[in-house]
């Protein structure tokens, strides 16, 4: 069968396809990074995380259009990025513990990659001089989240001062991460967002007054990219949007991207006359979310009651006609824990497979 607008979704056969499975649209995935390249009018402002994707294949996609900067989370990650030959890589996780001695190791198995790290205290900015490859380092500022960073006050003056006096480092500028500003109202999030970005600019200038340079601003993620994106000379480094989930389309609606990642999964059993169970548990789809977990895009309604390692359990007034095998479709909530718990997503254009591209760096640690 075709598929459709309606159904974009959908498999012409899956006679032979395992579930769970992740399946990724690349046309969607392409249409979703041309949306974020318009916004920032700029490649060079861009700066993407890539821990949604954790695939070669989009990093690659992103460099042939004209991307070359990004940002990481973990060192798998970061490289992954390496062996793609990307430009410029931040990893935007403070080194501490053996993840020092691997951030080195980083820094010279890819010469040809800049890397870059965030610091956000004087003991972790000592530690970083000491490992003898001169770092790239960001100030990590705390501007409400309360997760990591520092407050862009009088102590953060004196820190990036510190990093500018230290041999051994390089300054390279400040960064900070508003996960916490995504109020569904787009006047709202934006109010809050001016608020943290204005910390980040007074302490800038204190900088700068202080004679220190400060050549780059890193601001954001997705909910706060429509904000960020039209700042000049601030690159944005959203990740979700490449994917896009549910839970982002549902609370984000001024942001129009297209789910471009869903999970193919099957009808196991019918326990009751309004129950099914599905093969989506803990181990396919990320279960930190409060239900729903997911969005079935092939049954309407329904209420997901229970989840557990192997099994989602939803009641629906549409169980008489899913029988055990029947395929369904699921859009994540929350996409980037999900993809790491598969080693690779099935590529699908006009409802046929075409391919594999594989999650590379789902794994803490790659070759070191």
């Amino acid at each position: 069968m075709a598929t459709s607008a309606a159904n974009w979704f959908q498999l012409k056969d899956t006679s032979g396809l395992v579930s769970p499975s992740l399946l990724l649209y690349p046309d969607r995935v392409k249409a979703n990074l041309e949306k974020m390249l318009r916004a920032v009018k700029d490649p060079n402002r861009l700066r993407p995380h890539i821990k949604t994707h954790k695939m070669e294949a989009i990093v690659k996609m992103k460099l042939q259009m004209g991307i070359v900067k990004f940002k990481c989370a973990t060192i798998a990650e970061a490289e992954m990025l390496g062996r793609c030959e990307a430009p410029d890589v931040l990893l935007a996780m403070q080194a501490v513990g053996a993840q020092l001695q691997r951030f080195a190791t980083l820094v010279k198995k890819f010469p040809a990659t800049r890397f870059s790290t965030l610091v956000d205290n004087t003991h972790s900015l000592e530690q970083l001089a000491a490992t003898g490859i001169k770092p790239e380092v960001f100030l990590d500022l705390n501007t409400g989240m309360n997760r990591t960073g520092i407050s862009p006050g009088e102590e953060a003056l004196e820190l990036y001062r510190s990093i500018d006096r230290n041999p051994n480092v390089e300054a390279r500028g400040l960064h900070f991460y508003d996960g916490h500003v995504r109020d569904s109202d787009p006047v709202k999030r934006k109010e809050a967002c001016d608020r943290g970005f204005q910390q980040m600019i007074d302490l800038k200038r204190k900088i700068e007054d202080s004679e220190i340079p400060v050549p780059t601003m890193i601001a954001g993620g997705s909910p706060t990219f429509p904000f960020h994106s039209g700042r000049y000379g601030v690159e944005c480094s959203p990740g979700t949007t490449v994917l896009w989930d549910i839970r982002s389309a549902s609370d984000l609606k001024d942001m129009d991207y297209e789910i471009a990642a869903v999970l193919f999964c099957r009808v196991l059993s019918k326990p009751a006359p309004d129950i099914i169970s599905v093969d989506l548990g803990h181990k396919a789809v990320a279960p930190e979310m409060p239900f729903p977990r997911v969005k079935f895009l092939n049954i309407e309604g329904g209420n997901q009651v229970s989840h557990s390692e192997e099994h989602l359990v939803i009641r629906t007034g549409e169980a008489a006609k899913l029988t055990p095998g029947t395929p369904c479709y699921a859009a994540p909530v929350h996409i980037c824990p999900t993809v790491a718990k598969y080693p690779w997503a099935f590529t699908v254009v006009n409802g046929e497979i075409t391919g594999k591209w594989y999650v590379t760096a789902r794994d803490h640690v790659l070759s070191f």
